[in-house]
């Protein structure tokens, strides 16, 4: 079945009107404002503690995205914005998968989105308290919710697309995200945005501003502020499965964005004690109400009313609201020839579930249509002290940088239980609530102590070698090491490689998430739903299913990098890589047990119809490629164009597949099935190209950016029944023109061509009888063409 929704909407005729005004001739602004002339390479802190280190001298690939990136795009979410600049980066939107739904995880090389660390000025970021456990990409992970920090507050990310384990600790595996956060007294900004869909929905309004202000004596207080309201998107098909249904024929699903309403606001800060240190702080508080929908609930439950509450069926809509905070604070100066940095950092996020427009059907008429689903909470605690120096060594090119440091963390996880008619009997439907047994806190502490060097050798040829020791209190210790090195032939031609071992430990989620829920499996055919039991690795329950105790992931990389640059104005890098990772954790197979196991865990307190657990199930390798050129092109009056071409391909492969435990086998189960292992390696595109250009002609900009996402598969345990996508071209296009000093207008269209991915085709796929038309795993979602305008005024 295929369909499209069209409708007319003459609110976007205005949009679109704006948009080629912007692109028009530019002698209808006023006199560009003189700028100096940004240089093309840049100063980076990420992989290295060498003072004033540029992009073209890193022995490891580094991307930075400035804000003229960040803002030239329609969305205001970090994740996806990332994932249209960067092709090392995917970023679906999945529908329907519960809280995935409010916290959606983002990849990096395509591994698992926990294999990236998230760094805000160098620090590390705490993950978010959702667990992936429904069947999105990034299926059990917890990682951290890049779309909590606010692109306000953004003066610069650079992404290390490198192992970086030995130098920054646990999960930089993939690589490194780190967030820099704009400083300073002078200057700021407000802007207001508005956009809606082709199919009229979706509309957005975001106000965010940023402003720096004078403390005196050297000090400063910067503060970005952001709020948005974002509709909900609908592409889902008519129900045409039962015409006894009061609602045959009509949409009733919602399959799309949910609604969301983020408020954020970050801080800043810098206060000179003396000559010689400095205080700094700076942190966020934020929240975030996401409404998203559960699966339609028809009216009859065979032949029998569902529930007299709702005559003609009704649709769950979970409610969330996720509040983020963070708080750092330290001290930075200078010793001697040492520098050092002391710093106590706070993190927490709280992932509060609620559900309406629902009931518990053993409740029947006495059931109430909203419930609260329970808490869940994760927070970081982490103290860290680092110097740096530099000594002149007899014989080298330069200075030889020594950096070392340690670090202690402590971690906690926290599920809290919903109200009790939530999770009774067959518990509320679309999300039954975490029960007293799931709720429980648990924690964890290690320390760590790190050693780096970095040195040019030559003119020429430079390397560095770091080294980190950690000891978790839960599995022990570990030690990470990693080499690199860079040599230049000449100006134009350079190369450079690592090779470093990395780790990273299981989250207190992966090891202590539990809850029982309704979950939908195919059986016979049949979309058919199932109380489903989550249960914690050293659980009775799943250690009745052949649990183990999770171990650390252990990841091997290798990457060799190509450099050019025959001239200043282009550059190209091609570097390849190879990840090894092994015990890699997957959250296991949906296991419909047999009667024999459901007696068994019945037995030990847990009545469910099937089960999963977290699980060290296989090693894998991932091989591919990233290639970065750009360009720019001087015009006259100052005017100039940059064309960036960036490309990645990935190929994830299984090395080896756990053995699978005696219990399962005796009774035809398998706890790593194919769709499980299939859904690591194929699920998201195979390769992403972006082409991408910026006319900058005096108040004048404009920007086009067109993509193409490969294709990826959508696995089954029937390799007959998987689906491969075909890859699909997204082309965006924004500009901007600067009235006056203060003032700027901009106006985009993102998807120009109102380009949607394949459609599902089976429902083994799970599209429902075409209710569901679209994959989740889509890497640019399946809402369609979007207009948007915005308004910015600076100072």
């Amino acid at each position: 079945m295929s369909f499209r929704h069209t409708q007319s909407h003459p609110g976007r005729a205005a949009l679109a009107f704006s948009l080629v005004a912007s692109l028009g001739l530019p002698a209808a602004a006023q006199t560009a404002q003189g700028a100096a002339e940004p240089e093309m390479q840049s100063v980076l802190v990420t992989g290295t503690y060498a003072k004033n280190r540029r992009t073209a001298d890193s022995e490891s690939p580094v991307d930075i995205i400035g804000a003229r990136e960040l803002q030239a795009s329609g969305s205001t979410e970090l994740a996806t914005v990332l994932g249209r600049v960067l092709p090392s980066v995917n970023f679906p939107r999945p529908s329907g998968a519960d809280a995935s739904d409010a916290v959606r995880p983002a990849q990096l090389r395509g591994l698992s989105p926990d294999q990236v660390l998230v760094l805000v000025n160098g620090k590390r970021r705490h993950a978010s308290a959702v667990v992936n456990v429904n069947g999105t990409l990034g299926r059990g992970s917890a990682p951290v919710d890049l779309n909590a920090i606010p692109i306000a507050a953004i003066d610069r990310i650079e992404v290390l697309r490198d192992g970086a384990a030995a130098q920054y600790g646990s999960d930089a595996i993939a690589g490194v995200i780190n967030i820099i956060l704009k400083k300073g007294a002078k200057g700021g900004e407000a802007e207001i945005g508005y956009g809606e869909y082709q199919e009229g929905d979706g509309q957005s309004v975001t106000l965010k501003a940023s402003a720096g202000f004078d403390l005196g004596n050297g000090g400063w207080l910067r503060l970005a502020a952001e709020a948005a309201e974002r509709d909900p998107t609908n592409r889902a098909g008519p129900d045409l499965r039962n015409k006894a249904e009061p609602r045959y024929g009509k949409v009733n699903q919602r399959y799309g964005d949910p609604d969301t309403k983020p408020r954020n606001l970050f801080f800043n800060s810098q206060l000179r004690v003396n000559d010689d240190i400095d205080f700094y702080a700076y942190g966020n508080f934020g929240q975030r109400k996401t409404e998203a929908a559960a699966t339609w609930r028809t009216a009859l439950n065979g032949t029998a009313q569902r529930s007299p509450l709702f005559p003609e069926g009704f649709l769950p809509l979970q409610d969330s609201t996720s509040i983020d905070e963070s708080l750092t604070a330290g001290l930075r100066g200078a010793a001697g020839a040492w520098r050092w940095d002391a710093s106590l950092d706070y993190g927490s996020n709280r992932f509060d579930l609620n559900i309406h427009n629902t009931v518990n059907q053993d409740l029947k008429e006495k059931s109430p249509t909203s419930f609260h689903l329970g808490k869940l909470t994760n927070t970081q605690s982490v103290f860290n002290f680092d110097l740096a120096r530099e000594f002149a060594v007899p014989g080298l090119g330069g200075p030889l940088t020594l950096a070392t440091g340690v670090e202690a963390r402590r971690e906690s996880y926290e599920i809290e239980a919903g109200d009790a008619a939530s999770y009774s009997g067959s518990g509320s439907q679309g999300f039954s609530g975490f029960r007293p047994v799931n709720a429980g806190k648990n924690s964890r502490n290690n320390k760590s102590v790190y050693v780096n060097l970095e040195a040019p050798f030559t003119a020429r040829f430079s390397g560095a070698l770091a080294a980190r020791h950690e000891n978790y209190s839960d599995f022990g210790t570990t030690t990470s090491a990693k080499a690199s090195a860079r040599y230049a032939f000449s100006d134009a031609v350079s190369l450079r490689g690592t090779a470093s071992t990395g780790f990273r430990a299981p989250s207190l989620a992966q090891q202590f998430y539990t809850i029982t829920t309704t979950n939908f499996s195919i059986i016979n055919g049949v979309n058919t739903p199932i109380e489903t039991g989550t249960f914690a690795v050293n659980s009775a329950a799943a250690l009745a299913l052949g649990s183990q105790p999770l171990k650390p992931e252990k990841a091997k990389n290798l990457s060799l990098g190509l450099q050019l640059q025959p001239f200043r104005n282009f550059s190209t890098t091609v570097d390849v890589y190879r990840i090894d990772i092994d015990d890699r954790i997957l959250f296991s197979a949906n296991l419909i047990l047999p009667d024999a196991l459901k007696a068994a865990l019945a037995a030990q307190g847990a009545p469910v119809g099937a089960a999963r657990y977290f699980t060290n199930a296989v090693d894998t390798r991932t091989k591919g490629v990233d290639l970065v050129s750009t360009y720019r092109v001087d015009l006259a009056n100052r005017d100039r164009a940059d064309f960036t071409l960036a490309y990645n391909h990935n190929k994830n492969e299984i090395v080896r597949v756990a053995d699978n435990p005696a219990v399962l086998t005796a009774n035809k189960l398998l706890l790593i099935d194919r769709q499980t292992v299939n859904r690591a390696t194929v699920g998201s595109p195979k390769d992403k190209l972006s082409l991408a250009t910026d006319y900058t002609a005096g108040v004048w900009t404009a920007r086009g950016q067109l993509t193409r996402y490969g294709s990826f598969t959508v696995p089954q345990n029937l390799a007959a029944q998987d689906q491969v996508y075909s890859p699909q071209w997204v082309l965006d296009v924004s500009g901007s023109v600067k009235l006056g000093k203060n003032w700027r207008l901009s106006a985009g269209i993102d998807n120009v061509t109102d380009k949607y991915p394949d459609q599902v085709t089976s429902l083994n796929n799970l599209n429902n009888n075409g209710i569901n038309p679209y994959s989740g795993f889509a890497p640019n979602g399946f809402n369609g063409r979007y207009y948007y305008a915005k308004a910015g005024y600076s100072w």
